[in-house]
């Protein structure tokens, strides 16, 4: 007997439809997996005959072909064992239903017959909607991130028998309710810390403001216990809230990954990766033997945050260049090439010196005028151009950090940042960006024009710093920032001069 049923595979983040093809013939015997299926679906036969055995069913002895269709497509993971066991039930006649053509099956099966998570489930269930499926049957654990998708039932199924009595329609299935959100669902802010907390630093403050206002890089430079790492944990407190797509493009790149939390709902929030400095390449831009999204990509409409940046290695660190510039990464190995989005903004801090103490206004620095600048050229010149804003973070002075007043709370400096993004989204109207930080030179010329006085003031920046064409470019995108911020239409000379202000480390003698 022939049965054909639906499931999906994953190919980057996202979903492409397999068909799983199950036919009993009388002559042979054994089970026999074709359609490129790795080892993970090959164990799946000892993990079904268990799970059988365990629900009264039983694994027939006649020749049994699963074909996993497309052949060509490489079929990676566990989710394959839910479809593999139905279809093995309805060609035994086992089992009789008629509900397989307008199905879809995820789910890992565990020795007693009890469904496990699986991940992925997002994109799976997005495709199955497209595809005209009319309900998924996937893990009860899934079934919230399952049910952010409208359109579609969403079954959430505890074991094999609880299935296989529902498809028989000895009992009626309840979908799980879909999860309706809008902007306001994903626009709170889940982050306990809060920039009241940080003294000082009000320069430092202003910069990270603007960063988070137009999505621009930011790197900071300062001594050991300046507050660097601090500041830049408080950096998605000020953060703008996320849009819908924003929250369903995040959730589904942290699904492929497994990283939904145990809630497997909608993120909520921005978010906030920060690798080790050991990390290795694969890791931070993705791919591996079974490609997974990198921390770049997991970090996509957030923020990547590189504490200590020298430290990581000199290859890491290159990798980042074409996400930086491109806002996706493209992973080509020889048996598969995936893309994944890496839009993010990235936060950097770094030392001036080996010894942590350059130009520190109290404590002497130990190193060489070579040591220091070995140790600065750590971090290419081509990458450094990528960074829209360098910040030096002074060390706090002692009056400042036992004074009693209150510092400027995150949320009154998320209200300013909001305000300048609703700017941009209305100047961006029918494009495909969002911030001032994704724009690029046609788009320049079209939303940031330069008036004389601005133009002269940076020329005369760009010979005296011998700035790169892409810092010119930069330094406008920074600017037209700050007018946002100072909900003015146009770039004024107090705004490029500002902009010019944060290209500290392009200067030379200090790169």
């Amino acid at each position: 007997m022939f049965v054909k049923l639906y499931t999906g595979a994953i190919s980057g983040i996202e979903a492409v439809e397999v068909s799983v093809e199950v036919n009993v013939a009388s002559g042979g015997l054994g089970l026999f997996l074709v359609g490129l299926p790795d080892n993970t679906i090959k164990e799946s036969e000892q993990r079904i005959q268990a799970a059988f055995e365990n629900s009264g069913y039983r694994l027939t002895h006649k020749k049994t072909v699963v074909n996993l269709a497309p052949a060509d497509l490489r079929k990676e993971g566990s989710l394959y064992d839910l479809p593999i066991a139905v279809g093995i039930l309805v060609a035994t006649e086992q089992l009789t239903t008629t509900l397989l053509d307008d199905s879809f099956f995820i789910g890992e099966l565990s020795l007693d017959g009890t469904l496990r998570a699986v991940t992925g489930v997002l994109p799976l269930v997005a495709m199955a909607k497209e595809r005209g499926r009319r309900r998924v049957f996937l893990p009860a654990d899934n079934a919230a991130e399952g049910a952010i998708v409208e359109g579609i039932d969403i079954v959430g199924i505890n074991n094999l028998t609880e299935l296989c009595t529902i498809l028989a329609g000895y009992s009626d299935y309840t979908p799980t309710p879909h999860i309706v959100a809008d902007n306001e669902d994903v626009g709170d802010n889940p982050y306990t810390e809060d920039f009241a907390d940080v003294k000082g630093q009000v320069a430092v403050k202003r910069a990270l403001e603007i960063a988070a206002a137009g999505g621009h890089n930011v790197i900071m430079v300062g001594s050991p216990g300046s507050g660097k790492t601090m500041l830049a944990r408080r950096m998605p407190t000020i953060m703008p809230p996320m849009t819908l797509d924003e929250a369903l493009e995040t959730t589904k790149i942290h699904s492929v990954a497994g990283k939904t939390g145990a809630h497997r709902g909608l993120m909520s929030c921005r978010p906030f990766r920060s690798p080790h400095h050991l990390t290795s390449e694969v890791a931070l831009i993705g791919g591996g033997q079974s490609p997974q999204p990198g921390e770049v990509s997991l970090a996509h409409n957030g923020i990547l945050f590189l504490d200590e940046m020298p430290e990581f290695g000199r290859n890491v660190l290159e990798v980042l260049r074409q996400p930086l510039e491109e806002r996706h990464i493209t992973v080509s190995r020889a048996k598969y090439t995936v893309d994944y989005p890496a839009n993010f903004t990235l936060v950097a801090s770094m030392n001036p010196c080996p010894c942590g103490y350059h130009n520190h206004p109290t404590k002497e620095c130990s190193c060489s005028t070579a040591a220091v600048h070995r140790y600065m050229a750590r971090i290419s010149g081509p990458l450094m151009d990528r960074i829209d804003l360098h910040i030096n973070v002074e060390p706090v002075a002692i009056g400042e950090l036992s004074a009693n007043s209150p510092a400027e709370s995150s949320a009154e400096i998320r209200r300013r940042v909001v305000a300048a993004r609703k700017i941009q989204t209305a100047r961006f109207e029918g494009l495909d960006i969002h911030c001032n930080a994704m724009m690029n030179s046609a788009m320049l010329r079209r939303f940031a024009p330069l008036n004389s006085t601005c133009s002269a003031l940076l020329e005369r920046a760009m010979t005296q710093l011998n700035l790169s064409a892409r810092a010119y470019d930069r330094i406008i995108k920074v600017a037209r920032t700050i007018a946002d911020l100072d909900n003015s239409d146009n770039i004024e000379p107090q705004h490029i001069a500002e902009a010019i202000g944060y290209r500290s480390l392009d200067r030379e003698g200090v790169m």
